[in-house]
């Protein structure tokens, strides 16, 4: 069966920056910026399909890249209760 995207997910590094991981290829990269870390997870999806043969793979011809960003979780601060 041919998949129609490459799934990648985008999360905080470590220590900073983002890091950047498919999940259906051998593909990880980072960044300092998003825009960054997207841009370096494109060069390396094309470094790593090059001379492929996408059929082979499982790929569908210039397969778009589905990215999903994982952030730290947020949490709503409580207010003290009102006495009254």
């Amino acid at each position: 069966m041919r998949r129609y995207t490459i799934q990648a997910v985008i999360y905080p590094g470590e220590q900073r920056g983002y890091v950047a991981e498919c999940l259906n290829l051998a593909v990880v990269t980072r960044g300092q910026t998003l825009d960054e870390t997207v841009k370096n997870l494109r060069e390396a999806i094309l470094l790593h399909l090059e001379g492929e043969n996408l059929e082979e793979l499982g790929l569908v011809p210039n397969p778009p890249v589905l990215i999903t960003l994982e952030m730290e979780p947020l949490y709503a601060e409580v207010a003290p209760p009102i006495r009254g």
